[in-house]
């Protein structure tokens, strides 16, 4: 094995923990520097690893022991240093979405090379869950997918976030939040998506922040809360979604995919493991599907690992197919007209049943 690659990481929010668990451990790369707007943070992260330095983000991106930067920034930071990584000739990997808006996301993926990779969360769909129900839809086990319903609400992450804020402006919303890991994994299920219909609302003008020190304060609520629509995928097969920030729980299935001889109930986007069931016409109950494809007790950061491995399962090509979905949704909603896509993708391969034990250690 040769030197590890080095990974930069800019952001140190909540997030940054799993990732942290994922790529600190991990032989093939190693935690070479930090940074932070709180410097403090920083530097206690950088103390945990070996040979990592806590910098400036402008020290980080030029900083030759860093080969690819991740960037765990709020979404409106995304952009900024995703571009300054990639001048400086460094692949980055970002969380989602991509950018807030499609025009800086475009710039993103036009500005990466061969050599200098842009790739997006999230990763969760090279899980078992997510791929083992994909190797099912390869395999003709439903028949031609025929539809597919993506569900996701809750009452809004002011409940349990002490800083919620960047959840309700440009950027955030249920959509461009909870969205890519639905949309992510039915691209991965049935293709990409040619045109959009969408409808949205925004029942309540603030939000109260339920805990931390800020508990009581009131925020401004920016964006829609409430997002509904109708996907039509190139390869004929339509998706129904709906993300809400304004409903107390559902029943329903995360994502269900309906093939002319059965159903498929997935698991949570959201995780990356999970039981995938069938159920065909005339049973009386579901089947669970064994394990079969995925990487098996992924963790975030498994995307960032698979494409330092040259794989793109993870690129910001569909990153940027799934930014311009949600965003023609939300254009839809706002003008009431059906959109056609400008972007498409190419789905990535299937990922082989890969145990744990090997992805952390390969």
């Amino acid at each position: 094995m040769g030197q590890p690659h080095g990974i930069g990481i800019v952001g140190l929010g909540v997030i940054s923990a799993q990732y942290l668990e994922t790529l600190g451990a991990h032989p093939g790369v190693r935690i070479a520097a930090t940074a932070d707007l709180d410097t403090a943070r920083a530097a206690a992260v950088a103390e945990r690893f070996d040979g990592c330095r806590a910098l400036t983000v402008d020290e980080l991106v030029a900083d030759p022991s860093v080969q690819t930067v991740l960037n765990l920034t709020i979404p409106a930071a995304h952009a900024e240093v995703a571009l300054a990584a990639l001048r400086h000739g460094k692949n980055v990997f970002g969380e989602k979405p991509l950018a807030p808006a499609m025009a800086e996301a475009r710039e993103i993926v036009s500005a990466a090379t061969p050599s200098a990779w842009a790739g997006c969360a999230p990763d969760t769909v090279l899980g078992t869950g997510i791929q083992t129900a994909r190797a099912a839809v390869d395999a003709g086990v439903i028949g031609r997918p025929v539809s597919a319903v993506a569900t996701w609400v809750s009452a809004g992450h002011e409940a349990w976030h002490p800083n919620p804020d960047f959840y309700y402006r440009e950027g955030g919303g249920p959509l461009l939040d909870m969205g890519p890991y639905y949309l992510t994994s039915l691209f991965h299920l049935l293709g990409p998506v040619k045109r959009v219909s969408g409808a949205s609302s925004r029942p309540r003008a603030v939000r109260r922040i339920a805990s931390g020190p800020r508990a009581g304060e009131e925020i401004p609520v920016e964006v829609d809360t409430h997002v509904t629509g109708v996907l039509e995928h190139v390869d004929g097969a339509i998706s129904t979604v709906t993300f809400s920030f304004d409903a107390a729980a559902t029943q329903a299935a995360p994502i269900e995919v309906h093939g002319e001889t059965g159903t498929l109930s997935l698991p949570d986007p959201n995780m990356f493991t999970g039981e995938v069931r069938l159920r065909r016409p005339g049973q009386d109950a579901w089947s669970t599907l064994p394990t079969s494809a995925g990487y098996e007790n992924g963790s975030r950061g498994i995307g960032l690992l698979d494409l330092v491995a040259g794989n793109a399962r993870s690129d910001g090509s569909i990153a940027l197919h799934v930014l311009e979905i949600m965003t023609a949704l939300l254009e839809s909603a706002r003008t009431g007209k059906r959109l056609e896509l400008t972007t498409t993708a190419e789905r990535p391969p299937l990922v082989p049943l890969t145990s744990e034990r090997e992805w952390r250690m390969q």
